[in-house]
């Protein structure tokens, strides 16, 4: 009988590799410095055909600067909702070594109330955002015509 130490499958594992590749300089980059600047910046690279009719779930990737080192489409729904899985929130803010995050949400409605669904995944994030030490910064709810942001609202 052939066991695992004396067979070579030990050795045939799959092989992970961390990158992040960027072309832009760190001077470049778009700071945050409100929840204001945190809106233009997702609403610059939400897809206008979109935002009213389907809702879509983001991830600005941010620096110790506050400099946003990514966006990134986490899930695209339906016209009432989408899923948020918090492992690859968080899958992706480690691959990018973020040092804090900001989630965001669209209402294709246009309505800026948030939900209990989005209180609850808020918690979560931030939940796990404190056990990895990547900190939730905001949640925005995103619009054409504005936002809600669960800091400025005091709901972080």
């Amino acid at each position: 009988m052939e066991t695992l130490a004396t067979s070579e499958k030990w050795k045939m594992v799959s092989e992970i590799e961390l990158v992040y590749k960027t072309a832009i300089k760190p001077s470049q980059r778009p700071k945050v410095s409100s929840s204001a600047s945190a809106f233009e910046i997702l609403l610059a690279g939400w897809n206008p055909n979109k935002i009213e009719f389907i809702e879509q779930f983001k991830v600005l990737l941010l620096n110790r600067s506050n400099r946003v080192l990514g966006q990134y489409e986490l899930s695209t729904g339906g016209t009432t909702g989408t899923v948020a899985d918090v492992r690859l929130i968080f899958a992706a803010a480690l691959k990018a070594n973020a040092s804090g995050i900001i989630i965001a949400h669209n209402h294709p409605s246009g309505t800026l109330a948030a939900s209990q669904a989005d209180c609850d995944i808020t918690k979560k994030v931030k939940e796990a955002g404190k056990i990895l030490e990547i900190p939730l910064l905001d949640h925005l709810i995103v619009t054409t015509e504005g936002y809600y942001s669960f800091a400025d609202q005091g709901m972080l």
